[in-house]
């Protein structure tokens, strides 16, 4: 039998496909059926395979496996006649011509990967075909077209490493593997990225890849402050990757804090310049101990998380990404309702942080509600905007200081204006607990408060 004709996209044009790695790889199926689970690995669905005549034999074989049906020339025939792709003489001519011309069977894994290959620079075309038309179409703004153009791309290169179901066996044995990585002296590289405040840590574990964490206060709580606290232990203490994406304050006001809280030099007579020379040194030891710890800063205004993603993938190697603030984010949407809003930045976020397989810090700001309650400790309701930002997120925390409320009543159960609280109000590794902090204001920032110390 001759083989299958040839398809041609919709231009006339013939789209790249390799007929003979197609054929031998559905040969060498037919041939030894054990070539069947490497070649799923490799092609993960039918349509991989550009000949419809193709994907019909694929999606029967592959349906005969589910089943738990032997794989060969009689059942595949069947199957295909059964579904109607073939009759008995069409079909059993094309299986045997299959079977015949398969170079070698041991070779399946490269005629498989050159299936794939071809696919993937289809799937580029289409998805360049498709970025042209909505570019000339001018319903669309140029920053939502790039947006569009680089998540096509992103997406074509995750369908290669989207592998297929996995049984509990292999996962166990990766599980096992990862448990021995963290037993090891090495436990850093493998474990989740510690906050630096050990409270908090022993609670969750440090922030653990794809986590969504959620940092919420009143303005003026604190939590850029924290936020950059995270960053300083993460970056300059772990010497780990960090990204910090900062919507309301300039990439220069971010590292001035970080400098005051580095050098003890209070932040108001940083910003002025005049320093003795006690504090300037204080400020080069600060600077050099900054100057080549691996912090990124990006200050874009009202950016958006398919922006943020592409940075993140272009920079590689970042293991903490924060983002201050959600009231800030746009969706590069075209979307009235807010709440709808944020629930699909909320949504965004925690699948970036998922493709990324880093934790991602986004801070948020709480509404009045508290403000109006007897008790003023944030509670998860508080959160604006939407409930969605409670049900995407891992792990929650609230900041709250007693003496940012003027009511007189709690300045008396506590008389400390550096006491502070991060209060874990969600927690999808294990429990919820408050943990104490220390609040120095003068040099904006939280530090663990430590239990049980006597002096002399």
């Amino acid at each position: 039998m001759s083989a299958p004709s040839i398809n041609t996209g919709a231009d006339g044009l013939n789209m790249p496909y390799s007929l003979e790695a197609e054929q031998s790889v559905l040969g060498a199926i037919l041939i030894d059926a054990s070539c069947l689970i490497t070649v799923r690995s490799i092609i993960r669905k039918p349509d991989y395979f550009y000949l419809a005549q193709h994907r019909a034999i694929y999606t029967q074989m592959c349906m005969l496996e589910d089943l738990r049906k032997p794989v060969d020339f009689v059942t595949v025939l069947e199957a295909l006649k059964t579904a109607e792709v073939y009759d008995e003489t069409s079909g059993k001519s094309y299986l045997t011509q299959l079977a015949q011309m398969v170079p070698s069977v041991i070779n399946v894994t490269a005629y498989a990967a050159i299936v794939r290959d071809k696919f993937d620079i289809r799937s580029l075309i289409a998805a360049s075909r498709e970025i042209a038309d909505s570019a000339a179409d001018g319903q669309s703004e140029a920053g939502e077209l790039l947006d569009a153009a680089e998540q096509k791309i992103y997406d074509i290169r995750q369908g290669r490493n989207n592998g297929e179901m996995r049984h509990i066996g292999s996962v166990i044995v990766e599980t096992y593997d990862h448990l021995h990585k963290l037993s090891t002296d090495e436990t850093g590289q493998y474990a989740g990225v510690a906050s630096g405040f050990s409270g908090v840590d022993a609670i969750t574990t440090g922030f653990n890849k794809s986590d969504l964490i959620i940092v919420g206060a009143r303005p003026g709580m604190g939590k850029t402050s924290f936020a950059l606290n995270i960053a300083h232990n993460v970056g300059v203490i772990q010497n780990r990757t960090v990204a910090f994406f900062s919507l309301e304050m300039s990439s220069m006001q971010c590292v001035m804090r970080m400098l005051s809280s580095e050098s003890m030099i209070p932040g108001p007579k940083l910003m002025t310049g005049r320093l003795s020379d006690e504090e300037w040194k204080s400020f080069a030891s600060a600077a050099s101990m900054l100057h080549n710890a691996p912090i990124y800063f990006d200050d874009t205004s009202s950016i958006t998380v398919p922006e943020i993603k592409a940075k993140l993938r272009h920079m590689k190697g970042v293991e903490l990404a924060i983002v201050d603030y959600l009231g800030l984010m746009g969706s590069g949407k075209r979307i009235e309702n807010r709440v709808q809003e944020v629930s699909e930045i909320t949504r965004s976020l925690k699948v970036m942080a998922k493709d990324l397989n880093i934790p991602v810090i986004i801070l948020a700001q709480l509404s009045r509600g508290s403000e109006h309650r007897s008790e003023h400790r944030p509670q998860l309701a508080d959160l604006r905007d939407s409930g969605s930002i409670e049900q995407d997120a891992d792990v929650v925390l609230f900041l709250y200081r007693s003496t940012y409320y003027k009511d007189g009543e709690e300045e008396q159960q506590d008389q400390n204006p550096n006491s502070a609280e991060l209060i874990i109000a969600k927690n999808r590794h294990g429990a919820v607990d408050t943990v104490p902090l220390h609040w120095d204001g003068k040099h904006t920032r939280f530090t663990t408060q430590e239990f049980g110390r006597r002096d002399g």
